[in-house]
């Protein structure tokens, strides 16, 4: 996402060379189109099924059995938060990009406000009218805050970042690891924790009910229902998503903004470190949510067992493991030049048509006025429809780009953020 024209910079003789504004957008484009991918593969349950089931798989209205249960380990160690990270890394630096450019320009932070505010608007479109699973709304306001911190020192923004990020994981897991063991273990049967096990079914008992009541609206066709059902029971949602994942993406964002300024994306790191770096953290990152996955699996897969999984106990792992795919794929990405590395990056120049684009062809897929799938299709023939989806995004992107300057949805964006209309046509 984001405009990814920058200022070439006076380079110095110091070795590796430094990759050329044009090379170090190529790399950007093609990482952010393995993350939109991705993004699509980890929210293909909560579109296909009823949304709790993202997370809990006793909520698929399909039958989840053992191979599902290990599709959902999987899932859960190599795609679930990893891509939303990698795709909040690459929209700090973004943001860093633009402003670059805008200064360049002699215009100020105003400029990227708009463009935030812009982004916000979309995203709560997306979110009432589209898919509940917006992130977009809250991006545009926690980058807001991003924004008072463009001017700090690169070490500064990569500092707090990363302190942000343990503080918020600390947070996480005080607030969401107890729940399994007041819900699911023999402690909530003791007098001091009965009332708070007691709260805790309601509150599940209460979003399973929630799960039923769009599943009928979803199923039945009734879109105007469906809109209804979003502003009377979850206006207030886009907000609550601040609170949830601001100590999740602020720092992120920063960091992204730091690691691109200090040459991750421009390979001004050693390769050689680099590469031992990024192996090191997805295969610790990997192992430590494998271990996640199978402690989640052994207490049988329950509602609070898998939330304290994704939530409470894997944002370090998480952070490593995200590290790593962005140190690896920094290093492969000026490489990737073949017929499928130019349709990724493609698909990666396109982002925001591909994330937005993706959640309207699942209405058609899903809901019960167009083919009515939702509900229907077990774990293995969701990821069917991933790979299809996939297969189109990567036909579209690069024709269209052939053609037009940008993405339908960027070019649009771009307009609002600037006042005026810019050329489509190359």
């Amino acid at each position: 996402m984001g405009d990814l024209e920058s200022l070439e910079n006076g380079q110095t003789a110091a070795a590796p060379r430094p990759a050329t504004s044009n090379e170090r957008i190529a790399s950007l484009d093609f990482i952010r189109g393995i993350a939109v991918m991705g993004i699509l593969a980890a929210n293909i349950v909560a579109f296909g099924q009823p949304f709790g089931a993202y997370m809990y798989p006793a909520g698929f209205l399909t039958e989840h059995g053992v191979t599902s249960d290990w599709l959902w380990a999987a899932q859960f160690v190599l795609v679930d938060g990893k891509m939303r990270g990698l795709f909040t890394l690459l929209f700090g630096a973004g943001m860093m990009l633009f402003m670059e450019r805008a200064w360049a320009r002699g215009a100020t932070r105003w400029l990227q406000a708009r463009r935030l505010f812009w982004l916000g608007v979309f995203g709560l479109v997306h979110f009432f009218f589209i898919w509940r699973g917006d992130i977009l709304f809250y991006y545009a306001v926690i980058g807001l805050a991003v924004l008072l911190m463009v001017g700090w020192q690169a070490q500064t923004q990569l500092k707090v970042g990363i302190w942000g990020y343990l503080a918020g994981a600390f947070l996480y897991a005080v607030m969401m690891a107890p729940l399994p063991l007041v819900a699911d273990t023999e402690l909530g049967e003791q007098a001091n924790f009965s009332e708070m096990r007691a709260e805790l079914e309601v509150a599940k008992q209460e979003a399973l009910a929630d799960d039923v009541i769009e599943t009928e609206i979803v199923q039945s066709g009734d879109y105007a229902g469906y809109v209804v059902h979003r502003f009377k029971e979850h206006g207030s949602e886009p907000l609550s998503n601040i609170a949830l994942f601001f100590m999740e993406t602020l720092p992120l964002m920063l960091i992204g903004m730091a690691l691109y300024r200090m040459g991750l994306f421009s390979g001004e790191f050693d390769p050689g470190k680099q590469r031992r770096w990024g192996w090191t953290g997805v295969m610790v990152g990997g192992a430590l949510h494998l271990i996640i996955a199978l402690w989640a699996m052994a207490g049988g897969l329950t509602y609070y067992g898998t939330l304290a999984a994704f939530v409470g106990i894997s944002p370090v792992p998480r952070l490593v493991m995200v590290l790593g795919l962005a140190a690896l794929l920094s290093l492969y990405a000026p490489h990737a030049t073949g017929w499928l590395g130019q349709r990724i990056s493609a698909a990666g120049r396109a982002a925001f048509s591909n994330y937005l684009g993706t959640s309207i062809v699942m209405l058609f897929v899903f809901h019960g006025w167009a083919l009515g799938l939702f509900g229907r299709l077990d774990r293995p023939q969701l990821y069917l429809v991933v790979a299809v989806t996939w297969v189109l995004m990567l036909l579209w992107s690069k024709p269209w780009l052939d053609r037009f300057r940008y993405g339908p949805l960027e070019w649009l964006w771009r307009c609002l953020t600037y006042g005026r209309i810019f050329a489509m046509r190359r």
